[in-house]
């Protein structure tokens, strides 16, 4: 039986950014009707490919066909009226509009030639309720978490009527019963001809759902293949990033033993802090050298915990101690003076995306640099190191941050406080959007400023990232503390059953 023609083809395609190649001969195909999984590092080319295909790069080398015609997509409105659309990693709402207004973002309907803002609130409501979400389409957007946003934006694309989706990176935020939700919708999609690319580093994600994936390294194609029990994570791994990569894939299938420092010296601790109705009665200690995981599905509150530590929110009732004295942060400029750093998990709120890396990593200490005048020699310098210790790719400390990728980006962020040297590091989120490659360079980071003392709480919705960093693990559930693991083994499946 003669195999249908792919919907979408592309062939020998090339993308370059300064000189540099982010794509090589690249071939990619996408079947009517198909998931395909799109995998690979951190700059491996994945994003460039899809923004290629949506339209938001538009001088590339090489052919694109769409239904066998051949396509040159100028802008990504021309993308979208062809019948394609993207959710891009870092999200696209407007906060300060509603929820509603953010589902039919630029598609409102209308009657009469005004909006139809009760049929807009109806329609919003159920759009949302087939993803999960019991939100009032009509409060601000910006009020909710940031993995409540995705799904907003999800839902307006999943529901626009393209025949072709593109998913960057859709359940970095979610937690697991909001994943199988989405996955059930993407199913019945399929089921109705539409055809979806899944960007993920999130492999067990990626092999559930996709019917074929294609692996990126280096801005090339490695192999494309469809899904089977010979392509398992394994399989994945080894041709993402080739062998010597054990210790990490074991915190996707194995088990840990935890190493707590009951005798190292508290630095911070908190005492039945608690704040509106994102977590109450949080009472846990860090100690100098170690790493604590907070662990939890989206929204049970430990995003705000983090935001709290750090000043950005100020709790309702209970305390906050550092060596021992009581602080009460009005600002986040008490928090740095106090020695707390936040990376927080969303990049766009950390980040000066236009300006170079130089000037995002030196922004935290630039009253120690300059007096009267900025030192740019001084920041590049500082930076270089930085770029060179935690591999940041490529390695131009003059280039703009958006031109990296999401994960080289988030190590920007990490590196704009490592120069203010803090004794408490927050770091939320901190393996979000990156593939296993990138994590692993974490890992190694993490590991390496907790041997120079540095406390650290890593917040994370991500199982993975909390057993491969934490020496001790916090497990909120709504709000509240549920369990605390020290000096045990643990494995994912005991942690999600704590959660």
């Amino acid at each position: 039986m003669q195999q249908a023609a792919p919907l979408l083809e592309l062939s020998r395609i090339g993308k370059s950014f300064g000189g540099i190649e982010a794509l090589r001969d690249v071939d990619f195909s996408l079947g009517a009707g198909e998931i395909h999984g799109l995998i690979g590092e951190n700059g491996a080319g994945k994003s460039t490919l899809m923004k290629i295909i949506a339209g938001v790069y538009h001088e590339y080398r090489g052919t694109m066909r769409l239904a066998g015609r051949e396509v040159h997509f100028r802008s990504a409105h021309d993308a979208r009226v062809a019948g394609i659309g993207m959710v891009h990693q870092e999200l696209s709402v407007v906060p300060d509009l509603s929820i509603a207004e953010n589902v039919f973002l630029g598609v409102q309907p209308t009657r009469f030639g005004v909006v139809d803002w009760r049929g807009m609130l109806r329609g919003a409501r159920a759009q949302l309720a087939s993803l999960g979400i019991d939100a009032d389409p009509s409060a601000p957007l910006g009020g909710l978490p940031i993995g409540m946003q995705q799904l907003v934006e999800l839902s307006r694309v999943l529901f626009s009527g393209a025949r072709i989706i593109i998913l960057d990176e859709p359940t970095s935020a979610l937690s697991p019963p909001e994943i199988e939700r989405l996955f059930a919708v993407l199913r019945r999609l399929r089921e109705g001809g539409r055809s979806i690319v899944f960007i993920s580093h999130f492999l067990d994600d990626v092999l559930n759902i996709s019917d074929a994936v294609t692996i990126f390294r280096n801005g090339r194609t490695i192999v494309s293949a469809p899904v089977s029990a010979a392509t398992d994570k394994h399989w994945v791994i080894e041709r993402m990033i080739g062998a010597g990569h054990e210790e990490l894939e074991e915190s996707y299938t194995g088990e840990f033993h935890l190493h707590s420092r009951p005798d190292a010296p508290v630095v911070l601790e908190t005492e039945h802090l608690s704040h509106g109705a994102a977590f109450r009665d949080v009472s846990l200690s860090l100690r100098a050298g170690e790493v604590l995981g907070i662990y939890g599905f989206m929204g049970c509150g430990q995003l705000e915990l983090a935001r709290t530590l750090f000043g950005r929110l100020r709790p309702d009732h209970g305390a906050l101690r550092m060596a021992g004295r009581a602080l009460r942060f009005r600002n986040t400029a008490q928090a740095r003076r106090a020695g707390i750093a936040l990376v927080p998990e969303s990049r766009r709120s950390m980040l000066f995306a236009e300006e170079p890396v130089y000037k995002n990593t030196s922004i935290a200490i630039l009253e120690r640099l300059s007096r009267l005048w900025l030192r740019p020699r001084a920041e590049r310098e500082i930076a270089a190191r930085h770029v060179k210790s935690l591999s940041i790719r490529p390695p131009l400390v003059d280039r703009a941050v958006r031109t990296f990728s999401g994960g080289n980006q988030q190590k920007v962020g990490l590196a704009k406080w490592l120069t203010y040297d803090p004794k408490v590091l927050v770091l939320s989120e901190p393996t979000r959007g990156m593939d296993v490659g990138a994590k692993e360079d974490v890992v190694r980071i993490v590991r390496a400023l907790r041997e120079r003392g540095i406390a650290i709480v890593v917040v994370s919705t991500e199982p993975e990232t909390v057993l491969a960093l934490a020496d001790r693990i916090v497990v909120m559930k709504k709000g509240a503390i549920a369990r605390e693991f020290e000096s045990a083994t643990i494995s994912k499946d005991r942690l999600l059953a704590a959660a």
